[in-house]
């Protein structure tokens, strides 16, 4: 499918973007098996209205497990706060759908990924939620396994490695952009050593959930928190205490898109973006410190290797400072210490080196970032045939966020059917009379 092809899809759009409004629940074999890693609690508070605008709408999945996997302070016991809200919530939710899973069913697949980073190799020990995804993938089951990354990949990382078997298997939608520079050595891992997985790296289109579309009157950010969560049970008051009450849930366009009419093909129309085969994976590898003038595409992986004469040991260790990270070194196998950094702006950046090295500290760097350019989506990469990322054409892109205006084009179109949804953690389902 050509560009050409792709753009006209976009502005058809098609009646069927969703599989099911408010008042629809899918029956029990045709509901989407999903496991969901968060980094609630962690860098950014929208996961929480994302988890809960999830448990609204979880009577329409199979939820085999909730994950935290954390960058920062983010716990378990953070999702189990969101689970409580909606304990308060499940008498009034469970007369709209009887699918609605219990509190208790979804508190006992609640488990706790890693806590730390992986390391150079991508992968560590397993974690409670590594785990989780490998038990869910082998079980006999016909449907895929649809595994929504709000933060870090790690857990699918580890997952991946202990047992490779589970790829065909999975059906991935990662909120990539700021969660993939937190977790660069999983991602690069992944697509260095499981090309043939299924996922879309939503890097930027995410962003439509938040930004442009209709915002007028009721529809606006903190409007509609206003009008049509914050006084909508629990889960509406839980919701509205972040952000200052201001919407974002740039998570949940994964949880939408899994509810589309034909997510397998991810080029269609979906409230939860439109995407297009990913060209060559962005990466660059640079054997000394950068300089303003070395240009890499947003969101490549980048790998500064400096020389193995640096005198850094276990004990002398090296950090890069780059924005609000803080960049661990990594003695490679030819002693050769690395940093790996994905920019996810495009725009000029500096770091600062960090060690007792004194050869070291404080040296410094830089680089620049820019958008992908438009020509990449005719170059789709042979190599991982399942790989969907941004549409790079400059018509979807809203303000420098590529393939957002495939999401926020449906906006009044979502908000509609959210809010529909928060009405039944108000209440109860009217009783129908004889």
């Amino acid at each position: 499918m050509n560009h050409r092809q792709l753009i006209f899809l976009f502005l058809l759009g098609s009646a069927a973007v969703t599989a099911l409004s408010a008042g629809e629940s899918l029956p029990a074999a045709a509901r989407p098996r999903v496991i969901v890693s968060t980094d609630i609690g962690g860098t950014d508070p929208d996961d929480f209205q994302s988890m809960a605008h999830f448990l609204v709408y979880a009577d329409a999945f199979e939820v085999e497990g909730l994950i935290s996997s954390p960058y920062g302070p983010g716990r378990k016991q953070h999702i189990l706060e969101v689970l409580d809200a909606y304990a308060r919530d499940y008498p009034n939710l469970k007369t709209h759908s009887a699918r609605y899973p219990t509190p208790e069913a979804l508190r006992a697949v609640t488990k706790q990924g890693a806590i730390d980073s992986a390391g150079d190799a991508g992968f560590a020990e397993p974690s409670e939620g590594s785990d989780l995804i490998v038990r869910a993938a082998r079980r006999a089951d016909p449907r895929p396994l649809w595994v929504l990354v709000w933060g870090g990949i790690d857990d699918l990382a580890q997952a991946l490695h202990d047992a490779p078997d589970i790829r065909p298997k999975l059906r991935v939608y990662f909120i990539g952009g700021p969660n993939k520079k937190w977790s660069a050595n999983a991602y690069n891992y992944i697509e260095r050593n499981h090309p043939n997985l299924w996922i879309i790296e939503a890097n930027a289109t995410y962003a439509g959930w938040f930004t442009g579309g209709n915002q007028t009157g009721e529809w606006g950010n903190t409007a509609f928190v206003t009008a049509h969560v914050a006084g909508r049970g629990a889960l509406g008051r839980y919701f509205a205490q972040f952000r200052n009450g201001e919407l974002k849930m740039g998570d949940t366009p994964s949880v939408m898109y899994v509810l589309g009419a034909n997510p397998e093909n991810p080029a269609l129309p979906n409230w939860g973006g439109s995407f297009v085969r990913a060209w060559e994976r962005p990466r660059v590898v640079f054997n000394r410190l950068t300089t303003a003038a070395d240009r890499v595409e947003q969101y490549a992986i980048v790998d500064i290797v400096l020389p193995p004469d640096q005198g850094v040991t276990a004990a002398q260790g090296a950090e890069l400072l780059i924005e609000n990270q803080i960049l661990p070194g990594f003695i490679d196998p030819t002693g050769a210490l690395r940093f790996r950094i994905s920019p996810k702006s495009a725009k000029g950046w500096t770091y600062t080196l960090r060690s007792a090295v004194p050869g070291l500290n404080g040296k410094t760097g830089a680089f620049t970032s820019f958008l992908t350019p438009p020509d990449a989506v005719q170059r789709p990469w042979s190599r991982t045939p399942n790989w969907w990322t941004d549409n790079p054409a400059p018509e979807l892109q809203e303000g420098d966020q590529q393939g957002a205006k495939t999401v926020n084009r449906w906006r009044e179109n979502f908000m509609r059917d959210f809010a529909a949804r928060m009405l039944r953690a108000e209440s109860p389902a009217p009783v129908s009379k004889p």
